[in-house]
């Protein structure tokens, strides 16, 4: 299930907006110029955590990898990421947005079951 063209979709918009929602967050931290800053700095941070740290031939992926990573230390990785957009999104206000993205996210997982077990068995 996890490589079916419309899981494969809702994962990629998962990853945009939760690398959207990094940016934002950064943004309404300041009212002054460190909020350009961190809606810079912040996205960018989660998109070289998420674009370097894989696990060599995952098959939702390109298969290709910067840091070879363990299939748990991915899987935690990603919940932390996601977990964390969805905590910026109640932190900014958008509670109802906040329960639809963590909702999403949790029923990704469940229909990638394959996925995550194919993880937990890489080293």
């Amino acid at each position: 299930m996890s490589k079916h063209p419309v899981n494969l979709a809702v994962r990629f918009m998962l990853e945009v907006l939760g690398l959207s929602t990094f940016g934002v967050w950064g943004y309404q931290q300041s009212d002054i110029w460190t909020r350009i800053l961190l809606a810079i700095i912040l996205p960018l941070g989660y998109a070289v955590l998420w674009g370097v740290f894989a696990v060599k031939d995952d098959p939702s992926r390109s298969g290709k990898t910067v840091v070879q990573t363990p299939g748990t230390i991915r899987l935690i990785l990603e919940l932390l990421l996601f977990g964390a957009a969805t905590w910026m999104l109640h932190s900014l206000g958008y509670s109802t947005l906040g329960f639809i993205f963590g909702g999403v996210v949790i029923l990704h997982y469940i229909l990638s079951y394959d996925r995550i077990a194919w993880l937990l068995k890489q080293k």
